[in-house]
């Protein structure tokens, strides 16, 4: 059976997994990213080549806004000198084999539309909703990546305009009002406070203290999950995809929330829309890596 070498780079640690067609993880090798990165990415993957000399192909994941095309990271500014990099010729002349290079959160929609939660759906949405808000879309088994690499950037729709300013400098950001870094700001807003400690809620224990009826913590709770929804159906507006798939670190606190969402969410779409939880955690981005390649 076909094997190909996924590979996510974050900020802080590369994963690598040797990974088949049925997407079974035969090797997964974790190291800490070091600068300059390309080199040592050449080194780390020529490793794994020499132990597994039967891969057919490279897959990578990243960070950033990927021109998927020519193999380039064309904006990415937490990793000093990743920017500009034909990453994709420079591996292949290197390695001898196919390399592909896509954005992080395309790829794990892709392992999510392969092999995970969309699985049997033609039009899958994939949304993360972690420190930040980020998607990927993935119709007909390919990754929609747009024509600047930027398709998928569902934390910058503008659900509000003249709203809290976002990182990228524009106000009203979606990613402001949904995201971790945004249940954060709920809590402060609303003086959620944990009876156990007394102090100010963390995003983690917030819905399940919405859950025990606090009522700091419920409006903190229904504010999230009313903007989650209208974002919901916006894209469902736009795309008319046949299933949405939640991943993403608040994702994992779901089965505080997640049948309020879909009440919310109802009312406001046009049609009914499969909505399902992710299949995959941290592994998404190797797996989905792999997937561009398999």
């Amino acid at each position: 059976m076909k094997k190909v070498l996924g590979v996510d780079i974050g900020g802080t640690k590369i994963r690598m997994g040797v990974v088949n067609e049925a997407g079974e993880v035969l090797a997964d090798i974790t190291v800490p990213t070091e600068l300059p990165l390309y080199p040592y990415l050449e080194e780390q993957v020529l490793k794994v080549k020499a132990e597994f000399p039967d891969i057919t192909g490279v897959g990578i994941g990243t960070r950033g806004i990927v021109d998927a095309d020519t193999g380039t990271v064309t904006f990415e500014k937490e990793l000093p000198g990743w920017e500009g990099t034909p990453a994709k010729p420079l591996l292949e002349a290197a390695t001898g084999l196919r390399v592909e290079l896509n954005n992080d959160a395309n790829c794990a929609a892709l392992a999510e539309a392969r092999i995970g939660a969309g699985q049997g759906f033609s039009r899958v949405v994939c949304i993360t909703v972690g420190t930040g808000l980020g998607g990927g879309f993935v119709f007909d088994g390919q990754v929609m990546n747009g024509a600047n690499g930027g398709s998928g950037e569902i934390g910058h729709l503008i659900l509000y305009p003249n709203g809290l300013v976002c990182g990228c400098g524009r106000p009203g950001c979606s990613e402001q009002y949904v995201s971790g870094t945004a249940l954060k700001r709920l809590i402060k807003e609303e003086d959620v406070v944990d009876p156990t400690t007394g102090e100010l809620a963390k995003p983690h224990t917030l819905f399940k203290l919405a859950s025990q009826n606090i009522e700091s913590a419920k409006l903190a709770r229904d504010r999230f999950l009313a903007d989650f929804a209208i974002i919901i159906s916006t894209l469902q507006a736009v795309l008319d995809m046949d299933c949405i798939v939640i991943g993403g670190g608040v994702s994992e606190s779901a089965d505080e929330w997640w049948d309020l969402l879909l009440e919310k969410v109802k009312p406001l779409l046009i049609k009914p829309v499969e909505i399902k939880r992710a299949a995959f955690g941290n592994e998404a981005g190797m797996l989905g890596a792999a997937m561009l390649v398999v």
